[in-house]
């Protein structure tokens, strides 16, 4: 690796940050990488930005800085957005401002595969062990760490959390903290580190496994150099923390692709799965799982015991098929005990119900049937979670209304979490997504409410259903 004495802590945490090549918005309303991430650092607040080009004097009302030198305050973190050719030239300007780390957004580097290209990676390695700074990338888009204000995009969740992500792609780095928004996720770092010349994942699943902002850890790999060492710093994040990993590239085709995304000789499938059960990671097999589980163990709060659900909810033919779904990803829906049973006949109406697991009956939008149920059900010592799915038919469909009422959804709340309080086992909430405008509305209404008040919220019941087994897997291979 790179050599210098800079800590990753260094890195995360620059007091200030210059945006080589930074530019303005074109003519066609379009806005270059570099200029993004300056608005975002001014949306974020960042203390002190420098955009550098000297074709500009100005940048987003900002001063622009014809070069590195001439920027007067410290320069901790520079992102490189010029031409590959101009690296070394602009390194030697790093090395002389007393900059900590680097991060090449440029691409055109070693996973181009020319001769000129790899020789110019190692030169650019050797003016950073000269320089004492380290290099992320190149060929990616750098770090996120909210808490400093360190962001590589506009809008993005400002609010700290504890799972922190690492990515070979930059757009995974970038696609995960969007898309995952709307389902409570928050982050202590992300890092997109590309083509690893300097910083690579086994220094970053090194450092993450100690970091105590970091509760849970996820990772985007297309492959690795060193095998051996990989391994080694997966089973030690492993051991500390949750390790949830995607892999891609494992296709002939995906393998092409990760060589000239990346530079990347991927390892084959099965010796990486191979790898995962020897460390006990969670592997996954695409960003949408990679949410799903991190949903899961963010929010739920207790990992279920066994792999025995209760589905409730409204609609017969809904109520079939996730049991479908539960069963068909290695989840079990038992059938309910006949004691309880006789107590649901007690309280909920016996036309058009099911009693026997699924628990379907017409009145389950209603809150105190929610508790009741959910009290009743989750007491059954067979049963280990609980899922409520709503959406799933025309019963309770979205675009009525009814759900995004506070007369509904407060009280909905309050019933879900005081039972899930009292059987002390994970409550699932399972929304499936409207096809039309004015419903998504107030879907997006009741997820926001549901994930406010620290529920787990899925779109699918049975992705929900294989999350939940391969933790529930990892869980007792680690008990073991």
């Amino acid at each position: 690796m790179g050599g210098s004495g800079v800590s990753l802590e260094e890195v995360f945490s620059p007091r200030g940050v210059a945006v080589v090549g930074a530019s303005e918005v074109s003519m066609e309303g379009k806005i270059s990488f570099g200029g993004l991430v300056v608005l975002g650092l001014i949306m974020a607040r960042f203390p002190a930005v420098y955009p550098v080009n000297p074709r500009f004097e100005k940048l987003l009302d900002l001063p622009c800085f014809p070069d590195l030198v001439s920027i007067p305050g410290p320069v901790d973190h520079v992102v490189v957005t010029i031409p590959a050719e101009g690296s070394l030239d602009l390194l030697d300007q790093c090395a002389a401002k007393g900059v900590r780390s680097v991060h090449f957004f440029s691409a055109g580097f070693g996973e181009s595969g020319e001769k000129d290209r790899v020789d110019l990676e190692r030169a650019m390695l050797e003016r950073a062990r000269i320089g004492n700074f380290r290099i992320i990338g190149p060929n990616c888009v750098g770090i996120y760490v909210p808490k400093n204000g360190v962001v590589n995009a506009p809008n993005l969740p400002l609010e700290p959390g504890p799972i922190a992500f690492i990515s070979q792609s930059g757009g995974h780095a970038q696609t995960l903290p969007v898309f995952a928004a709307g389902r409570g996720l928050r982050y202590s770092k992300v890092v997109s580190y590309g083509n690893a010349l300097d910083v690579d994942e086994c220094e970053l699943l090194d450092y993450l496994a100690e970091d105590p902002e970091t509760e849970i850890i996820a990772a985007y790999f297309e492959g690795v150099r060193d095998g051996r060492r990989f391994i080694d710093s997966m089973a030690r994040a492993a051991r500390r923390k949750p390790l949830i990993v995607y892999k891609g590239g494992k296709t002939e085709a995906g393998k092409r692709a990760a060589f000239g995304h990346t530079a990347s000789m991927t390892s084959s499938t099965t010796l990486f799965d191979a790898a995962c059960r020897q460390v006990n990671a969670i592997p996954v097999d695409n960003i949408e799982e990679l949410i799903d589980t991190l949903v899961a163990l963010r929010f739920m709060r207790s990992i279920p015991a066994g792999p025995n659900a209760a589905v409730v909810g409204g609609g017969g033919g809904p109520s079939v098929l996730a049991s479908d779904d539960m069963e068909i990803e290695g989840l079990r829906v038992p059938r309910l005990s006949s004691t309880v049973q006789e107590e649901l006949r007690r309280y909920l109406p016996l036309a058009g119900s099911i009693f026997t697991n699924p628990v379907d009956t017409n009145n389950m939008v209603v809150p105190d049937v929610i508790s009741f149920t959910l009290r009743t059900v989750g007491g059954s010592p067979d049963i280990d979670m609980i899922i409520y799915h709503l959406g799933f038919h025309p019963i309770g469909s979205w675009g009525m209304g009814r759900f995004s009422t506070p007369s509904f959804l407060d009280p909905a709340i309050e019933a879900i979490l005081g039972a899930r309080e009292e059987i002390g086992k994970p409550v699932l909430m399972a929304l499936r997504p409207p096809q039309d405008l004015e419903s998504m509305k107030e879907y997006l209404m009741v997820q926001e409410a549901l994930v406010e008040a620290g529920l787990p919220v899925f779109v699918s019941l049975r992705d929900m259903a294989r999350a939940i087994h391969r933790i529930i897997t990892w869980k007792e291979r680690r008990t073991k």
